[in-house]
Formats: structure tokens, C-alpha cells, sequence
């Protein structure tokens, strides 16, 4: 999962950028709020995180400008700000959440936990497609009760098939949500990490669950590509060749 956080202070947001990537959340950084408008608006995140005041903008201005862009995105405000005032403008302008600074991170990890899971419909922590169960919370990926051992990126590739499962993913999807734009190898690796899984899915019996689709991308499946029926032959037919092969 994408996170982008805003603040115009890089040592005051330091600690939780650090905490959601070792908690395995792709993090990027914005200082301004004109900066988190467009990178929302050309880049796919599950979640925004945000100051109610940044250097070019406060943060219900930030919001609301996101909103009337169509932007879907949820959005989390972290402030010191107590009062009940603060609060009904972050949500009247279209935030999820509001978080007040000093937090406790067990609790700020359930709570972007629970509004990704929200804005992508799933109300329990565990999805479940076919064989494949991906916990949410510990970010664990079993098939039929086994746990499977994935790298980082290979989890990601995972982790995004099975939020967006039925979906097509592109591979620039992909190379978005794993690099986000900064230092992204060629396409082709996506192909690579693809095999990988697939060769790991194949141990449990569902190498078949990653379909390719031609010239698009990839998507997640629970049932294998059926092969279109043959034609049915006719006894005579056989029979014909048989004699001919005698």
C-alpha cells in the first residue's frame, strides 16, 4: 500500500515516514500543499496523511481542493489542534480521520489500517480469494493456512492483485506503486517479479491465479483459464483411422 504524507517540515515527519515503512508502506513526501494536490491527482495512493497547516496553504484548503478534484483518495489529518472547531472543518472540508499529535503508533497503524480497508470496501482485516488469505493487519499472504515467503516488492505485487483482484493492473501500475517515479527500473521488471510469484503460487498448487492478459497487464483470478472444447470425433472417423494407421 501508497502512502503520501504532507508536511513542510521533513524532520517533523521523519518518525512517521520511518514508522510506515517499517511497518512495509510505500512512503512519499510532500512540503507543500500544491505539491500533494498533483501528485494525488497523477499518482495512485491509498492514503493521504496531512498537517492542518502547510507552508503555501492550510490544510481544510488542501482538502477541499482535493475533493472537488474528484480525488477519492482517504485522508488522514494529524494536528496538534484540540479544538472541536479544528475538527469539524477537516471533516466538513472531506477528511476521513483526525488524529491528535502526540499519538500512540499501535493505535495511528489501525487507524490508516482500517480506512484503507474501508476505502476499499473489506470490512474485516482478512481477504480472502480462493486459496490466497491476505491479512491486512499483519501483512502476512497464506495459502490454504500456509504462510508464503515473499520479498518486500514480491509482497506489494501481491498485496495490490488482491485489493484490486478482478481487476486488470497495468504495469505501470505496478512500477507506480513499488517505485513511485523515483529510480523505476525498465517495465520488463514487473515481468520478472510475475515469475517469481507464479513459481511460489505453483508450490501451493495456484500458479495458475496470475493471468496475464495480453498487451494490457495482470490480474488476479480465482479459477485457471479453461481451455475452449474440441470438436468431438466421431466413432466412424476413428474408426477410419485406425484402419488407415493399421
Amino acid at each position: 500500500m501508497r502512502v503520501l504524507i504532507a508536511e513542510s517540515d521533513l524532520f517533523i515527519s521523519s518518525p512517521l515516514i520511518r514508522m510506515l515503512r517499517n511497518a512495509s508502506y510505500t512512503v512519499d513526501h510532500a512540503t507543500s500543499g500544491s505539491d500533494t494536490i498533483n501528485m494525488l491527482k497523477y499518482y495512485d495512493y491509498d492514503l493521504l496523511i496531512t498537517e492542518m497547516s502547510l507552508e503555501d496553504m492550510e490544510g481544510h484548503d488542501i482538502i477541499r481542493q482535493i475533493r472537488r478534484a474528484q480525488i477519492t483518495t482517504p485522508i488522514m489529518v494529524i494536528s496538534t489542534l484540540m479544538q472541536p472547531q479544528a475538527k469539524v472543518m477537516a471533516f466538513a472540508a472531506g477528511a476521513d480521520d483526525y488524529v491528535i499529535k502526540p499519538y500512540d503508533n499501535d493505535e495511528l497503524l489501525a487507524r490508516v489500517q482500517a480506512l484503507m480497508r474501508r476505502a476499499h470496501g473489506f470490512a474485516e482485516p482478512r481477504i480472502k480469494v480462493g486459496p490466497l488469505e491476505l491479512d491486512l493487519s499483519s501483512r502476512m499472504i497464506s495459502i490454504d493456512g500456509q504462510f508464503l515467503h515473499l520479498t518486500s516488492k514480491e509482497y506489494a505485487i501481491m498485496e495490490l492483485l488482491i485489493v484490486r483482484r478482478g481487476a486488470i493492473l497495468t504495469k505501470d501500475t505496478f512500477l507506480n506503486h513499488l517505485y513511485g517515479g523515483i529510480d523505476e527500473p525498465e517495465m520488463k521488471i514487473i515481468d520478472v517479479f510475475i515469475c517469481k510469484l507464479r513459481r511460489k503460487l505453483q508450490r501451493f498448487g495456484a500458479g495458475h491465479m496470475i493471468t496475464t492478459v495480453w498487451g494490457r497487464g495482470y490480474i488476479l483470478s480465482e479459477q485457471p483459464e479453461q481451455p475452449a472444447p474440441s470438436a468431438p470425433v466421431s466413432s466412424a472417423h476413428t474408426a477410419s483411422n485406425l484402419r488407415e494407421a493399421i
